[in-house]
C-alpha cells in the first residue's frame, strides 16, 4: 500500500539494536524507528524502562554509561499504536522539529469496526480531556483543541474497514476518538471501542511521516509497512 521509502539510510549497526524497535534511519541529528505495538514512547508512572526513549538512549550510548550521547522526544505514539516515530539527537534538532511539527505530513492506516457511511471525508471537532484522561469532542471551541482528520476507506469486509488516514492535527487520541464518535471505533481499542473477542492489538499504525530535516532543511519521508495482521482482519 505504501510507496517505498524515498530516503537513503546510512548503514545501521545491529549490535545494540533495541528490541521492539526497527531502526529506519539515523544521522547526527535524528533517529527514526518503527515502534511495535505495546511499547510506550516514554516513561509512565508504572513503567520506566520498557519504552522507546529508554531503549534508544541505551542504543546511542553504545553500551557506555559514561557516553554523553542522548536522544530527545519530539512526539509520541500511543502505547498500542505502531509505526514511524522520530527522535532528535540534539536539543536544537528537537526544538526545530517541534516548532515545525504541525506543518509535517502524517499518514496512518487503521482497521475500524463496521463501515463508514461516507467512504472519504474529513472529520473535525474540538477535543477536550476529562479528569480520568479520557478525550472527547465538545462544541465550544473555548473548551477544546481543534482537531482535523482526513480519511479514505480502501477496503471493506463484513465486519471491518481498512482506512487510510491523513492527520492534519496531532491531538491526543485524535484518530481513536474521531472514529469512535462516528460509530466505527478502531478495532482493538479497549478505551474508546468495544472489547472485541479475538482482536490481538489496537489496529492503528503510523505508516508515513514526512518532515524537514533540522539541519539540511530537506524534505524526508519515512515509511513503515502496514502490519500483516491488519490484512488478516480485513479478509
Amino acid at each position: 500500500m505504501m510507496e517505498e521509502n524515498q530516503q537513503k539510510t546510512k548503514k545501521i549497526s545491529t549490535k545494540y539494536q533495541p528490541k521492539g524497535l526497527t531502526l529506519l534511519y539515523e544521522d547526527q541529528d535524528i533517529i527514526v524507528v518503527n515502534k511495535m505495538s505495546g511499547l510506550l514512547t516514554m516513561a509512565s508512572d508504572r513503567e520506566r524502562e520498557k519504552t522507546a526513549y529508554f531503549l534508544l538512549s541505551n542504543y546511542v550510548k553504545k553500551g557506555s554509561p559514561k557516553s554523553k550521547n542522548r536522544v530527545f522526544i519530539v512526539h509520541r505514539l500511543d502505547k498500542d499504536t505502531s509505526g514511524v516515530l522520530v527522535f532528535a539527537k540534539t536539543e536544537k534538532a528537537k526544538f526545530f522539529l517541534q516548532d515545525e511539527w504541525q506543518s509535517f505530513s502524517k499518514k496512518y492506516v487503521a482497521v475500524i469496526e463496521g463501515k463508514m457511511r461516507e467512504k472519504e471525508g474529513i472529520i473535525t471537532s474540538y477535543l477536550a480531556e476529562n479528569s480520568i484522561h479520557r478525550v472527547f469532542s465538545v462544541r465550544n471551541a473555548d473548551k477544546g483543541k481543534f482537531a482535523k482528520t482526513g480519511y479514505k476507506v480502501v477496503k471493506e469486509s463484513e465486519r471491518f474497514s481498512l482506512v487510510n488516514i491523513h492527520l492534519f492535527t496531532g491531538r491526543k487520541n485524535q484518530i481513536r476518538v474521531h472514529f469512535y464518535e462516528q460509530g466505527c471505533p478502531v478495532a482493538g481499542d479497549k478505551i474508546y471501542g468495544e472489547k472485541s473477542v479475538g482482536i490481538k492489538r489496537l489496529a492503528l499504525h503510523s505508516a508515513q511521516l514526512t518532515i524537514r530535516h533540522p539541519h539540511t532543511k530537506k524534505e524526508m519521508t519515512f515509511e513503515a509497512n502496514t502490519p500483516s495482521y491488519f490484512k488478516q482482519l480485513i479478509k
